[in-house]
């Protein structure tokens, strides 16, 4: 088989099994930062520090928020666990500064809980786990558009950058700002970051003090965050409330 089709039944694969690999990912993470503890090797940060982290995945999660906020129903950028679908090209607003926004913000919100293991070689080797398993991805997604769009993507995506933006490059977006939508199709990837970085400080005291403690700083911070999520949550399932026609 060559390269060209392998990659691109690679990334189909492994978009359709997006959900599981980063659970994988996350509990080889913990094991690894429980015996970075235990051999001394690591401490548990001050849960400000922990913030500042939680800040980078914020980050992350506020390119997600700026891509999602824009994009109509149909695009580019929205699949399904089938597989790649899109009715139209999304070549504004923030995609006209990078191929792949989602993505980059995935990057963010999956170093936040890494740094808190302040062990930079495990942190090198989760990116560049990170980068093949995402580049199969992003290869299967743009034979699909190159595929579906023809010449439309090509003359876009030869300007356009695959995941460092070029800001330069920027045009205004060609819907309004929907929070509704940011709020229906966003709130999980909020309360999940908040959860597994909660869960690793919560590995950490477990075994440096051997017993189960949770400083309240961050019990505020995660039980702020599961308010949100447990209201949001209500509201999609229950309500039309976060309906938004054509997104």
């Amino acid at each position: 088989m060559a390269l060209q089709e392998a990659f691109e039944r690679q990334g189909n694969l492994l978009f359709k099994k997006r959900g599981h690999i980063p659970l994988i990912v996350l509990g080889v993470g913990i094991l690894w930062y429980a015996f970075l503890l235990y051999d001394g090797r690591a401490q548990v940060n001050s849960w400000w520090v922990d913030a500042l982290f939680l800040c980078v995945g914020f980050l992350g999660l506020g390119i997600r928020i700026f891509t999602v906020g824009f994009t109509p129903k149909g695009t580019s950028g929205r699949n399904t666990n089938e597989g790649q679908i899109a009715e139209q090209l999304n070549t504004s607003g923030i995609y006209s500064t990078v191929r792949h926004p989602l993505y980059l913000g995935n990057f963010f919100m999956w170093l936040a809980p890494l740094l808190m293991s302040a062990d930079v070689w495990f942190i090198l080797c989760v990116c560049a786990f990170f980068w093949i398993y995402y580049e199969r991805i992003m290869y299967a997604e743009e034979q699909f558009l190159r595929n579906k769009f023809g010449r439309a993507y090509v003359d876009w995506s030869d300007k356009t950058p695959a995941f460092f933006p070029k800001f330069s490059r920027y045009t205004g977006a060609n819907l309004t700002f929907s929070v509704k939508n940011v709020l229906k199709r966003e709130y999980n990837g909020f309360f999940n970051l908040v959860f597994v970085m909660t869960l690793f400080r919560g590995v950490g005291f477990a075994v440096t003090m051997k017993k189960f403690y949770m400083d309240m700083p961050w019990i505020i911070i995660f039980s702020a965050s599961a308010g949100i999520f447990i209201l949001i949550r209500i509201l999609k399932k229950r309500t039309k409330f976060l309906d938004v026609e054509g997104r």
